[in-house]
């Protein structure tokens, strides 16, 4: 057995730790019937001064479940806490008595006894159980190994006692006071609402990003390119009129293919259609304008919905259509609208080869995070093969 750097043995490190562990839970334990007993008293006097008490929130909080709760717990833990005192003194002074007998007893001369037997029951019924033991030396050997056995039990009859009080106050001090659980629902409502903000800056950033992007890369490449036909056309007006005619068809061409790009690119902000008409029309027109086949399964809303909800939703839509147009390779899709029980629940289904998983970095991530700020949540079922269901759920009214 290797020693430590202090030069102690691993087992004697523990043997002492256990018995100041012991220790500090039997000083505990003895010591418990008088923290007890105040804390009654305190909890008493606390109910009186309240009894008397003319202010009407002293009077109000005679109705906190918790506070009842408390004067249980100061009642019951203090004829609890004299049961395991009582327990452990009792333990202690047997276990110490028997174990020192051997040290204690004065020299007796040697010869026979009558067996030592334990009675259980009256004179007309009753058990006996005899233990022998009928010489001084065998019941000094008994009583000194029934002591150290007891010592040895010490530490787990301690712990014991320790965790029927600990589970009294486990019991009666639960979070059951009105003030907890309010305190507890405002913490989860902070966390959730500290959640969805962070979310919804997170979202609304690369969103901004992303558009910033786009239009770098498409409509304003298309407007330098129709500037730069137009001053072609101005230069060549005069000298070379085809070459101007081929600028200005060149410079139609910039200007169309520049007003369907920011038109794309207004279908993930906020169409006019789905200002004026709401979601089921604007819907329609992106199925209207799918390269994939769409099949347009919606039930008519019976009134319009909140504004930002028809914005997320329609934004869900169109992203989900553009993966399925550039990734999925699909033959055809579903757009899906249902709203029950205050709750919004649009979906995508398309035939394609499937895979789509919400990662960093890509679109759907960007929808989750969308959704999150909304209070809502996006489901991806997309098996490799396929089929491939975008589902984004939104409270609503």
């Amino acid at each position: 057995m290797t020693e430590t750097p202090t030069g102690r043995r691993p087992g004697v490190r523990f043997v002492l730790r256990l018995g100041r562990r012991v220790i500090v839970d039997s000083l505990y334990l003895l010591t418990a019937p008088v923290t007890a007993a105040a804390g009654l008293l305190v909890v008493l006097a606390g109910l009186g001064a309240a009894a008397v008490g003319r202010r009407p929130a002293e009077r109000a909080d005679a109705s906190d479940p918790g506070l009842w709760l408390g004067v249980a717990h100061a009642v019951a833990v203090l004829p609890v806490a004299l049961v395991t005192s009582v327990v452990t003194a009792m333990w202690w002074f047997v276990s110490l008595a028997a174990a020192t007998s051997a040290l204690r007893s004065s020299a007796r001369p040697a010869g026979s006894m009558r067996p030592m037997t334990l009675t259980m029951g009256d004179a007309e019924s009753h058990v006996a159980l005899s233990l022998g033991l009928t010489s001084p030396a065998e019941r000094l050997a008994f009583g000194t190994v029934a002591g150290l056995a007891m010592l040895c039990a010490l530490p787990l009859v301690t712990r014991a006692c320790v965790a029927v009080q600990a589970g009294l106050g486990r019991t009666l001090l639960s979070d059951a006071s009105p003030l907890h659980r309010r305190i507890s629902g405002l913490e989860r409502e902070r966390d959730t609402a500290r959640a969805q903000t962070v979310a919804a800056v997170t979202a609304e950033a690369a969103a901004l990003r992303r558009l910033e992007r786009d239009i770098h890369d498409g409509p304003q490449q298309r407007l330098v390119r129709l500037a730069l036909e137009l001053g072609r056309a101005q230069h060549n007006f005069d000298s070379r009129p085809e070459l101007v005619r081929t600028a200005l068809a060149d410079a139609l061409l910039q200007t169309e293919e520049a007003l369907e790009e920011l038109r794309a690119l207004s279908r993930g902000i906020a169409p006019p259609i789905l200002v004026d008409r709401g979601l089921h029309a604007a819907l329609s027109a992106l199925a209207a304008r799918s390269t994939v086949p769409v099949e347009f399964d919606a039930d008519l809303l019976e009134h319009r919905l909140d504004a930002a909800v028809e914005a997320t939703a329609y934004f869900v839509i169109a992203e989900a259509m553009t993966n399925v147009a550039k990734h999925s390779y699909a033959d055809r899709c579903t757009i899906g609208v249902r709203h029950r029980e205050g709750t919004m629940r649009v979906w995508v289904t398309d035939d394609g080869v499937g895979g789509a998983a919400v990662s960093k970095g890509h679109g759907l991530r960007g929808l989750e995070e969308r959704l999150q700020a909304a209070g809502g949540r996006l489901l991806v079922t997309s098996p490799y093969h396929g089929p491939t269901t975008i589902t984004a759920e939104l409270p609503c009214c």
